[in-house]
């Protein structure tokens, strides 16, 4: 028997005729809300347990409907639940099941509350445990950051700017600026699941209900850190779908911008870094292809995100209070902003400890473009000159060694003295990739001491956030 021919549509009192059929495919929701059966049966299983508290059901009643919600759970974990199209939404999907194996107590259930404050709670129920999983992900990708710039730390590659050579940086200082994106990215969804975690549930409809019920003892057993404070505001904003979906789309601007240098670098012209073939694909007319797909696909994953992010911000910004059948619309886009975020993450917490940096070619690459000009301006400015004036000599040494094909490395003292005569055979230091990453010895400067130092510190801050356990 179906969950449909046991019970009607929990409106159909005020109805005289039947809903189109079209129109009951086009307004269900069971197709993909299924996904929060688990939470629903949690919300369900604690709403019940205070009504029982407060007197509103029995305690018989309520080990009944705990009972027939437990024996549903694990119909639905096992692939055996009938999922009803007719009856909409999983809410009363799963009431009717309950009704239909322990009989009329089953319709206690809902007693004190609304499908509005029911799904509002869900999702907050869903969303919680998934942005957990999303920072156990960002967090091994942090973990294989941090390894990458340890291997790397003395690894000496080109710093750009406007994609131009600009000084010489380690390739692990490089790294650590990916993984200061991610700290920030990981403090948003702690600050995110911190307002999210309020609970809807007892608001009902919007206004609240005239049974004595406990909403802080719920939102206990729940796990919430408040009761929602106002019962319109409660069923009615998505607002932390939408704080979520931009720390997400914030995530993937990361990723995204991890992707574009991963392209780069694997392309014959850099030749950086070689990713794995597991990470790669190849062309199926161009035998010697091999393309990184990975950061590719993330890289266009990043819209996705984006879209999903307008789509609830739009769906969000001309709604009256309270409820409105528009907030059907905020579940599959955030869904899918879950599952592109995990998976991106994933892949790239996999992909990044396998990196193999070229460090030749990118000693080679830090070599050319005089990248080491800033270096003799300072160096000039301590002899005395003015940095405006010291810029228009090392200027005019630069012009002169694109004119000769030389880099000021590889020129004399005497040519270099032709510039200014307060150059000294000392300058070699500073014109060397390795002099010039060291000279920046500094709490975030690019020398392998400092990048030492910053993998240390994070480390030890990782350490702590993990200890402490702030995760709702």
């Amino acid at each position: 028997m179906e969950n449909s021919e046991l019970i009607e549509k929990p409106w159909t009192g005020r109805f005289t005729e039947s809903t189109d059929a079209f129109v009951e495919a086009f307004t269900a929701s069971v197709t993909f809300d299924q996904r929060m059966a688990e939470y629903d049966i949690k919300g369900s299983i604690a709403h019940v347990t205070m009504l029982a508290e407060v007197g509103v059901v029995s305690i018989d009643e309520r080990d009944q409907i705990i009972s027939g919600l437990d024996n549903i759970g694990r119909e639905i974990a096992e692939g055996k639940f009938n999922w009803s199209i007719a009856l909409e939404d999983l809410h009363m999907n799963i009431e009717s099941r309950l009704v239909q194996n322990i009989g009329s107590v089953g319709k206690k259930l809902h007693t004190g509350r609304s499908r509005n404050d029911q799904v509002a709670t869900d999702i907050r129920l869903w969303l919680r445990d998934e942005i957990g999983n999303i920072l156990v992900e960002l967090e091994r990708l942090q973990d294989g950051l941090l390894s990458l710039a340890e291997r790397e730390a003395d690894t000496i590659m080109p710093g750009f700017t406007h994609l131009q050579t600009a000084q010489p940086v380690t390739f692990g200082h490089h790294i650590m600026a990916w993984y200061e994106m991610l700290v920030r990215d990981h403090s948003r969804l702690i600050d995110c699941s911190h307002r999210m975690n309020v609970m809807p549930l007892g608001a009902a409809a919007l206004a609240g209900t005239t049974y004595p019920i406990d909403r802080d003892m719920t939102a206990q057993l729940l796990g919430f850190e408040s009761a929602a404070e106002n019962s319109l505001d409660a069923v009615s904003d998505r607002d932390f779908s939408i704080e979520f979906s931009s720390a997400a789309a914030l995530i993937m601007m990361h990723l995204s911008r991890f992707s574009e240098e991963l392209v780069l670098w694997t392309s014959d012209p850099f030749s950086f870094i070689e990713l794995p073939d597991s990470f790669c694909t190849g062309s199926s007319i161009m035998p010697q292809k091999k393309n990184p797909d990975v950061p590719e696909l993330v890289r266009g994953k990043t819209g996705r995100v984006y879209g999903h992010l307008i789509g609830l911000l739009t769906l969000m910004k001309g709604q009256p209070l309270a409820y409105n059948k528009d907030n059907q619309e905020d579940k599959e886009p955030l869904f899918d902003t879950v599952d592109t975020l995990k998976g991106s993450l994933k892949v790239y917490a996999d992909m990044m400890p396998t990196v193999v940096v070229n460090r030749d070619n990118t000693r080679a690459a830090a070599a050319k473009g005089f990248s080491t000009a800033t270096d003799l301006a300072d160096y000039v400015v301590r002899a005395g000159v003015p940095f405006r004036d010291s810029h228009e000599i090392v200027g005019k040494a630069v012009r002169y060694g694109i004119e000769q094909g030389k880099d000021l490395a590889e020129m004399s003292l005497s040519e270099l003295q032709q510039f200014s005569d307060l150059i000294e055979e000392d300058v070699f230091e500073v014109l060397t990739l390795e002099g010039s990453v060291a000279a920046r010895n500094h709490r975030g400067g690019t020398a392998p001491q400092q990048v030492r130092a910053a993998i240390a510190r994070a480390r030890t801050n990782q350490s702590a956030i993990k200890k402490s356990g702030d995760i709702v």
